[in-house]
């Protein structure tokens, strides 16, 4: 969410420092005249409300400025996502790609597979994997799901003994088999 967040204040604040640039190019190309900058100058001194907002309008981009300089210098934590298990020896952190890769080590092993992606989520159930494949269009696609699907959650809570809530199999596409062409003898 916090990622969002920024994303948007980022955004207001790239249009409104891009309205300031275009005004000061305009003022530098002689393309606003200096009777009405110096009515608008007048009017920040002079004039409360137009004050209010031009005062509240620096004060929002120097917030917003502060921010970004303040994410643009910060270290970040450095550290991959993991699944951290406390054990009466001490913490095992088990990044997630790991997890990826041992559910395409099991999922490869399934007849008729020709391509593999996994993605690894963490829930309070366990883990969700969702698989990606493109297989062969040879083997029954309902048959190797389900025998993909037993590998998979086998193979990763015997490897990690962390639970697993789902494997999801989505077949992408099949890949069709390379053709066989015969040679012509003349």
């Amino acid at each position: 969410m916090v990622k969002v967040l920024d994303r948007l204040l980022l955004f207001l604040f790239s249009i409104a420092v891009l309205l300031i640039a275009i005004v000061c190019l305009f003022g530098a190309f002689g393309l606003i005249s200096l009777d009405t900058a110096g009515n608008f100058l007048v009017n920040v001194y002079r004039d409360l409300d137009t004050a209010v907002i031009f005062i509240a309008s620096a004060v929002v981009l120097a917030l917003l400025a502060l921010r970004f300089l303040y994410l643009s210098v910060r270290r970040s934590k450095g550290t991959a996502p993991s699944i951290d298990q406390r054990t009466e020896f001490g913490d095992i952190r088990i990044s997630m790609d790991t997890v990826e890769n041992l559910a395409l080590k099991a999922a490869g092993r399934s007849r008729g597979v020709k391509d593999l992606r996994a993605r690894v989520k963490v829930s309070q159930a366990g883990l969700e994997i969702v698989v990606r494949a493109i297989v062969d269009g040879e083997s029954s696609i309902p048959n190797m799901t389900e025998e993909m699907q037993s590998n998979v959650k086998r193979h990763i809570e015997e490897i990690t003994g962390i639970p697993v809530a789902f494997v999801s199999v989505f077949i992408a596409n099949i890949q069709p088999s390379s053709p066989t062409f015969k040679s012509r003898v003349e």
